[in-house]
């Protein structure tokens, strides 16, 4: 029963259904704004600089660029499924596809966990950055004891809006917003490149210690923990850990595929959107790196403690004006950031409810050709998750949930070659299977760097998903139904 699997044909006729169907109003240009403007954040503002300090030392630039060939591996077979299955979902629809009704659930609640997660997250650094641009406390209150972040609560209801009115809106946002960003991003890579000192690059890779970041027992990474390494702090495991931490900053370029069902020419433009996004964003995360190991030595970092950001680097060089620029650059990156991953996140319950496996009533789309109910649902969802709940120590959720839906993307296109080879794909992924087992070796290597605990709260929420699938979807499926009365 939950293997039952929906072939692309019926995938594809079911985004000509009247009352579900999206606007395509999308190309590669817009689809490559949407990639970079999610993938670049907060992330190399902020990540980079702690996990330099903390965990890699100066050889943070290799632990971009082990996580860049991990993303690049799984950007080659997103661009596949989704020029053969332009569809709404993206892992989720493409594992329907290819493994069946039960991992495609599976996938899909995995997805609401990774964009749920990461926008209430995301959210929260926005308020931070707000109070930090405009010089006051944050964007937080307390209201009859109860302690809200009004900043993030501010910024949903926002996209919330911009989202419902038209995806085409939300895209020429974005654009604006990411020149800026993006902008941001090269000052500071310029400025940075004058105060680079050769010294702060030695050691490339710090002795190995025990405790710190990477700590012990279920702190450290779980390759750590089970080859008996001690610890995860400098050192090569160091370098290992670091490459799923920073894994956090390329988060966004898989989201791409979700507007697959948007896009005016899907089986051209999804894959030269993801491709162009990831590209984009390596040359400046490295270069990013390598200036600011230059810049500060990784103990001066690592005395900055969690507080360590770029402009910590700057600070230490005398460049004070830096800090405000910085701030300004962060707090446009997040804003985008925000806007795409509830983006993704409806989108994905959209499909799902279209299939039946959440009430199918919520995925009907208003006149401006977006699923409405959906999209407000979500919005005040991650709204009170980030305007009230604590959401320290879970973007290893958002990491761990990615790297799950990437393994199986990359399974999928070795499966749907051999099943469907007839099928016409817009975009082909060259070496199959060698590039996509290659693909999903590199995924679960950077799974095993992340912590035990990630792991054990990974499960947990999975576990709750199987319940809810054999209490909900299974005897709500729209495909289910139709197999029983073709039987009947």
């Amino acid at each position: 029963m939950t293997r039952r699997t929906k072939s692309v044909e019926q995938s594809i006729a079911d985004t000509d259904e009247p009352d579900t169907r999206l606007r395509k109003d999308l190309n590669w240009w817009d689809l490559t704004v949407f990639g970079v403007s999610i993938v670049i954040g907060a992330g190399i503002f902020t990540i980079t600089a702690s996990t330099a300090g903390n965990i890699t030392g100066p050889a943070i630039s290799i632990s971009f660029v082990i996580a860049a060939i991990a993303c690049g591996l799984a950007a080659l077979c997103y661009a596949e499924f989704a020029s053969t299955v332009p569809v709404a979902g993206s892992a989720y629809t493409f594992s329907y596809a290819t493994f069946g009704e039960f991992i495609a659930w599976v996938i899909g609640w995995d997805l609401i966990l990774e964009f749920a997660v990461a926008a209430a997250v995301v959210a929260k650094g926005w308020s931070s950055y707000l109070g930090t641009v405009f010089e006051f406390g944050g964007g937080t209150a307390d209201f009859g004891g109860l302690h809200v972040d009004w900043g993030a609560l501010l910024i949903i209801a926002v996209v919330t809006a911009i989202l419902a009115w038209g995806t085409k809106l939300s895209a020429e946002v974005s654009l604006v917003i990411t020149v800026i960003k993006v902008a941001v991003v090269l000052l500071v890579v310029a400025v940075g490149a004058f105060y680079i000192k050769t010294a702060n690059f030695t050691p490339f890779i710090p002795p190995a210690v025990e405790g710190g970041e990477g700590g012990a027992g279920l702190d450290q990474s779980l390759f750590s923990l089970v080859t008996g390494g001690g610890g995860s702090t400098y050192g090569w495991y160091g370098v290992l850990a670091g490459a799923s931490i920073v894994f956090f900053a390329f988060i966004g370029f898989d989201v791409v595929a979700t507007t697959a069902e948007e896009t005016k020419n899907p089986q051209r433009d999804v894959a030269r959107g993801i491709l162009a996004s990831l590209a984009i964003v390596t040359v400046l995360y490295v270069a990013v790196a390598v200036v600011l190991s230059g810049m500060v030595s990784y103990t001066e970092l690592r005395e900055a403690g969690e507080k360590a950001n770029l402009a910590t680097a700057f600070a230490a060089n005398g460049v004070h004006w830096a800090a405000k620029v910085i701030s300004i650059g962060a707090l446009a990156g997040l804003t985008t950031v925000v806007i795409v991953l509830v983006l993704g996140q409806t989108r994905v319950l959209f499909a799902m409810c279209r299939d039946g496996l959440m009430p199918r009533s919520l995925a009907k789309t208003g006149r401006h050709g977006t699923p409405v109910r959906i999209t407000l649902i979500v919005g005040v969802l991650v709204a009170v998750a980030a305007s009230v709940f604590p959401m320290d120590k879970l973007e290893e959720m958002v990491n761990i949930g990615t790297l799950f839906a990437f393994v199986l993307v990359s399974a999928g296109v070795i499966i749907l070659r051999r099943t469907r080879p007839d099928l016409d794909r817009g975009f082909r992924v060259p070496g199959v299977p060698a590039l996509p087992i290659a693909a999903i070796v590199a995924c679960l290597w950077l799974m095993l760097n992340l912590t035990a605990l990630t792991w054990v709260r990974f499960l947990i929420w999975m576990a709750v998903g199987v319940v809810v699938y054999f209490l909900y979807g299974r005897r709500h499926s729209v495909l289910g139904r139709r197999e029983a009365a073709q039987v009947s």
